[in-house]
């Protein structure tokens, strides 16, 4: 097939620019230069993703790349694709990850993964929890606040966990995010609130081990992946048990000493189906569709609990590097060349042009 790999690259600086290889269909000469220097976007690809995802599909197929800024739309329209194999993580406004699949349906031109309805509800992760709850999927009690006022007349029980409403890539996501009493929580959304010109979403703390959950798939074949288990005790003593973005982007880069993900994760048989059950269940309730991955943490009574949902999960290639989807692919007897295509596969066969 003649496929679009359509895509946002996060180039640090023109001199991180410069170092890439010629050779590399990233190279300045051959891409736009509209996302230079925009080190501020955490959720977007590096360099290196996107050639190895290329790559892969190249094994079989003939890829073009589309950077998704404002000449997209041209050459998506005209490049006579049969296929669009979507990673763009788009760049304004809260339902960013939509622009590019709402453009693909515009054009009439299949694509990966989940529709634009899809990716806009799991980007407000309110919206996530609330259709979660209506259908019975496990999520902690939570409020919306942009002021203290309506975040402590919720009378959620505390502690209590503060993050940004609308950022993936745990951005705005710290030590301080745990808050046990009102001041703490006072700060907390005050922080959000203007550092991220959003409303901060306020969860009851869940105490228990955490977990995600990649998914590959669809109806009877969609696949639960060996789960990745979230090794806390690796982290640096004053650390508290949270998934941080210093956890994320400062202590666990490649080459670092501290291991901080089990996979597959040991966990007891009953705990396993449970996460399988719950995972397969807020798949098909959020509508998503080929792939996604699906964070979870247990509550007090060890019941897994969904926190977040991401339908354009990370696919860092480099297994030092220590991305999940990847990762559980692996601990599933697949190469990442093997996982890209079977993302493009499972797709193939959902629209009938396998």
């Amino acid at each position: 097939m003649k496929v679009a790999l359509v895509f946002n690259v996060k180039r640090e600086s023109t001199t991180d620019i410069d170092a890439v290889p010629p050779s590399s269909p990233l190279h300045p000469q051959s891409v736009s230069t509209t996302s230079l220097a925009k080190d501020t976007y955490a959720e977007w690809d590096t360099v290196d993703t996107i050639d190895a995802v290329a790559s892969a599909l190249s094994m079989s197929h003939d890829v073009t790349l589309v950077e998704a800024d404002v000449k997209a739309f041209e050459t998506l329209r005209t490049g006579g694709f049969d296929i669009a194999f979507n990673i763009a993580e788009g760049l304004n406004g809260v339902s960013r990850e939509a622009h590019m699949p709402a453009i693909l349906e515009f054009l009439g031109l299949p694509y990966t993964g989940s529709d634009p309805l899809t990716l806009a509800t799991c980007l407000d992760k309110a919206r996530t929890k609330e259709i979660l709850a209506y259908h019975g999927v496990p999520t902690s009690k939570f409020v919306v606040a942009d002021t203290f006022e309506i975040a402590v007349e919720a009378g959620l029980k505390f502690p209590l966990f503060v993050k940004p409403l609308h950022e993936g890539s745990s951005k705005g996501i710290f030590n301080s995010s745990y808050v046990a009493g009102p001041e703490q929580l006072r700060l907390e959304v005050q922080r959000i609130t203007e550092n991220y010109a959003q409303p901060a979403l306020v969860e009851e703390y869940l105490p228990g081990q955490e977990f995600t959950v990649a998914l590959l798939g669809n109806g009877n074949e969609l696949r639960v992946l060996p789960p990745v288990e979230i090794n806390f005790g690796s982290l640096p003593s004053e650390a508290l048990p949270v998934y941080s973005y210093e956890a994320k982007w400062l202590w666990d880069t490649k080459n670092s000493p501290i291991e901080i993900f089990r996979c597959p994760a040991k966990v007891q048989e009953d705990l396993g189906a449970r996460i399988d059950q719950i995972c397969r269940k807020t798949f098909e309730v959020l509508r998503c569709r080929d792939w996604c991955r699906i964070d979870l943490r247990l509550d007090g009574n060890g019941q897994p609990n969904v926190l977040e949902v991401n339908p354009l999960p990370g696919i860092l290639p480099d297994p030092e590097e220590h991305s999940c989807f990847p990762m559980a692919s692996r601990a599933a007897g697949l190469s990442y060349d093997q996982m890209i295509n079977s993302v493009l596969n499972v797709a193939a066969r959902r629209l009938g042009i396998a």
